[in-house]
């Protein structure tokens, strides 16, 4: 049995071989993920610990009260701290370290990196060990500062060059004195990191005389964790906190590796859904494979061969072909994972250097796969198969599927179909967070119910282009009739393309209703014309507001001030706003009452005041920074939303108990409104100033929309695979369509049908199962983006349904595309057949 099972293989290389290929790329795309994200992971990790090299330990102030609380600073890393630090025994140097967000401009005036990854820090004395320096020299003084030399590649600046950067408010124009290298992660992904001197680093981004951290080196033979007993000795016990090199770099791998890990699941997800369609072609290969021995292997049932050894037989099959697809996989995927690696230098995402990183766990993943999934899916035919009685085999009396057995998948198919939308609508019924599970299961749920209804509902759907057929006359009619003979190979066939255009349609019809949502929201709740803030999040400096109010332009502007309050004694942040201008600036929603801030009236959102169980005229005192207390009036309540919520007051209430409130944006009205010349009159008036951003309603809209917009091209990028997989199956379906029946085409030949109506019969029967596909596939999306939709309104008020007409339209033309190109090698071997020896075939 093992022998017949190889020469079968090598009997049928060619109609396996889109077998092979629809498991290969599923385990290419497989074994490629793990490499990209263990080679990524690799790079930072191993650029992070260079990072370490020079910290044996490292002290930090100690956040901590007596009993373990997490509180602010209780203490500071001062210069006699550093300067006990470099006496402990065991000590072989210190580095007091000082860092903070520092915003540097590119030559056109523009952030360099994301706020987030843009950093300032100091260079320690005239040789900082941890910044080798590449040209130049040391910064001395406010008006030096140093780069790293990817900053300095990007933006083209070079040693002697003056930049525009910022802090925290106004701009500063050193002199670039000095160009390093660095291995720090956020210059790796795209950031910059700009250094001074000590006591400018202290002065401009912390206190001055006053570290972050304390970097220590240990002496020849003294290890970390000697080191640091040495220091927790040596420092009074609850000032500073103390950490070894290894631990911080362990720290950071596993910082990293969890970062990476949400990527990987991505990715891994829409393999798995590259493997579940291509399961289908395989099921497929073997179940015609398998019809078509149907006399052999009943010969060799009659001759003594067990129904297990005919199982057996056709799984020995599988594993040989999942063997060879798995490794060629393997191999092809440690290819996509090195394209995807330079690909990324492409979309401007630096990564570190470093070697390519397969380890055994992906050979394993990949072969396990590979192999698994096409046993898996041949077992059933193959089980099939072993059942039928030789002699039912061998007068071909089990051709046909029993009434009985249509009727019960047709029962299940309902069944599973109906829990399914059950579970969808019930889970649309539920809070965002709680509803998400419930609406997978199912989703997934009604996937497999429609699979198993796929059948039936090919009867129907395909004889809706039955009108349209007939104008290609005969073959047109036989198309169709050959697309629903067997209806489970139809079904198992447009399945494929149904599920890849069920995400895609899901994910398009979800992104345009956010993108829509976003912009209502904004509209809705901004009537302000432009919105300033600081492009890392942290709070505005006061000189903001006021240099807006002198351009020219500017009609009305409002700080939106964030300070911590006590009610009731609960803690609760309040925002302090210009009270005679914010009904100009701002227009949420007013549920009770009116909007009026001034004096001890406020306005309360909805969920706030309902917590509070307050309406409108209702009192409450609130606790100040100061200790000092007001009595406050709800005047009115409003709708809240990502742009505005909480306890809004009039700044001139709350200004008087807080010396330095938290100003996290500014509102600002114009006379002549958005405009580009107004925009840089507004950038101008702040001194064009790269850590500031100046965001009008479509700015922030977009801002918003766009990590869904990154998320939907990804999905596209990402589903490709499953489209290429699912054009493999439709044209492995019609090869072997094609040779099943030979007979048949050779007769269509003989009484009269030309070549060209056979390569026409061939290709529109392609293109009406693809569109088949693609019908369920869209209708499915819809339904799945509609209810995915209802969890996002219950948190977005705003959020409506979105169809997207001309997307959706895209995808029906690609899934005939995809049914016109697949057709084309099928269709031109049936044409080229020898109308006599197709007549004489078995």
């Amino acid at each position: 049995m093992f022998r017949t099972a190889l020469r079968n293989v090598l009997a049928h290389k060619a109609r396996l071989l889109m077998t092979v290929l629809a498991v290969m790329l599923g385990v290419a795309f497989v074994s490629g993920t793990l490499v990209f994200t263990n080679t990524i992971s690799d790079a930072y990790q191993k650029s992070s610990a260079k990072g370490f090299d020079q910290v044996d330990v490292a002290m930090t102030a100690d956040y901590k009260d007596a009993e373990g609380d997490q509180v602010g600073k209780l203490h500071e890393l001062t210069q006699s701290v550093l300067d006990k630090t470099e006496r402990v025994p065991g000590a072989a140097s210190a580095i007091g370290v000082v860092q903070n967000f520092t915003a540097l401009a590119d030559k056109d005036g523009k952030l360099i990196g994301e706020g987030f990854q843009s950093q300032g820090g100091n260079y320690w004395g005239t040789k900082d060990p941890r910044y080798p320096l590449v040209s130049g020299h040391a910064p001395k003084g406010p008006g030096e500062i140093l780069i790293d030399s990817a900053t300095a590649k990007r933006a083209g600046y070079t040693v002697g060059d003056t930049v525009r950067m910022s802090v925290d408010g106004p701009v500063l124009t050193p002199r670039i004195t000095g160009i390093f290298t660095t291995d720090d992660g956020n210059v790796a992904a795209g950031g910059s990191l700009t250094l001074f001197d000590t006591p400018t680093a202290q002065k401009l981004l912390g206190k001055p005389g006053v570290y972050d951290q304390i970097d220590v080196k240990a002496k020849p033979g003294v290890t970390q964790a000697g080191l640091k007993a040495e220091l927790d000795k040596a420092l009074p016990e609850g000032t500073v906190s103390t950490t070894t090199g290894k631990q911080l770099a362990d720290d950071q791998a596993d910082m990293i590796a969890r970062s990476m890990s949400g990527m990987q699941t991505a990715l891994l997800v829409f393999a798995g859904i590259a493997l579940f369609v291509g399961t289908f072609i395989i099921a497929n290969t073997f179940t015609m494979l398998v019809a078509q021995r149907t006399r052999e292997l009943a010969l060799m049932r009659a001759v003594g061969a067990s129904r297990r050894q005919v199982t057996r037989s056709v799984l020995i099959e599988a594993f040989v072909v999942g063997t060879v697809a798995a490794v060629t996989g393997l191999v092809a995927g440690i290819g996509i994972g090195a394209g995807l690696r330079s690909l990324m230098g492409t979309f401007d995402a630096t990564v570190p250097d470093g070697p390519l990183v397969v380890t055994p766990g992906t050979i394993i993943a990949a072969l396990a796969v590979g192999i698994l999934v096409t046993m898996l899916a041949a077992w059933l035919p193959g089980r099939r198969a072993a059942k039928i009685p030789p002699v039912a085999a061998m007068s071909s009396v089990h051709a046909k599927a029993t009434t009985k057995s249509l009727v019960l998948r047709n029962t299940l198919g309902a069944l599973v179909s109906a829990a399914g939308v059950a579970v969808v609508l019930v889970a649309t019924t539920m809070d965002g967070s709680d509803g998400q599970v419930p609406m997978g299961f199912g989703a997934v749920l009604l996937i497999i119910g429609v699979f198993i209804l796929t059948p039936l509902l090919s009867r129907p759907l395909i004889a809706a282009a039955a009108p349209v057929l007939r104008a290609f006359g005969i073959s047109g009619k036989l198309a169709r009739q050959n697309s629903v003979r067997n209806p489970r190979r139809t079904a198992a066939t447009a399945s494929a393309l149904m599920i890849g255009l069920t995400l895609i349609t899901g994910m398009t019809v979800m992104a345009g209703s956010l993108q829509q949502a976003i912009e209502k929201m904004a509209s809705a709740s901004i009537k302000a014309d432009y919105v300033v803030s600081m492009a890392n999040g942290n709070p505005l400096s006061p000189d903001v507001e006021k240099k807006l109010k002198q351009a020219g332009d500017v009609t009305a502007t409002s700080p939106m001030l964030n300070a911590e309050t006590r009610i009731d004694g609960q803690s609760e942040y309040v925002t302090g706003v210009n009270g005679a201008a914010i009904g100009d600036l701002v227009g949420p929603k007013v549920d009770q009452g009116s909007f009026k801030v001034g004096g001890a009236q406020v306005v309360v959102d909805s969920e706030t005041a309902k917590s509070y169980g307050w309406k409108t005229g209702s009192a409450f005192t609130a606790s100040f920074g100061d200790g000092k207390k007001e009595k406050l009036t709800v005047a009115g309540t409003y709708e809240s939303n990502d742009f505005l919520s909480g306890i809004l007051l009039d700044e001139k209430t709350l200004s008087p108990h807080e010396s330095d409130p938290y100003n996290m944006k500014v509102m600002v009205k114009t006379a002549d409104g958005t405009s580009g010349a107004v925009q840089d009159k507004l950038e101008k008036a702040l001194g064009t100033n790269p850590a500031v951003k100046v965001q009008s309603k479509d700015d922030i809209s977009n801002e918003i929309a766009q990590m869904f917009t990154l998320m939907l091209n990804m999905v596209y990028g990402l589903l490709a695979m499953a489209v290429i997989v699912a054009v493999l199956g439709v044209i492995n379906t019609l090869a072997m369509s094609v040779f099943e029946r030979s007979q048949e085409i050779g007769m269509l030949r003989a009484i009269g049908l030309d070549r060209k109506g056979i390569k026409r019969m061939v290709r529109l029967e392609s293109l009406v199962i693809s569109l088949f596909g693609a019908v369920l596939g869209i209708g499915l999306g819809v339904f799945f983006g509609w209810a995915a939709g209802e969890l996002l309104a219950s948190k977005m008020a705003t959020y409506e349904l979105v169809l997207p007409w001309a997307r959706m339209g895209v995808f029906l033309l690609l899934a005939a595309t995809v049914g016109v190109l697949a057709a084309l090698w099928p269709a031109r071997r049936a044409a080229r057949l020898n109308m006599l020896e197709a007549i004489k075939a078995e």
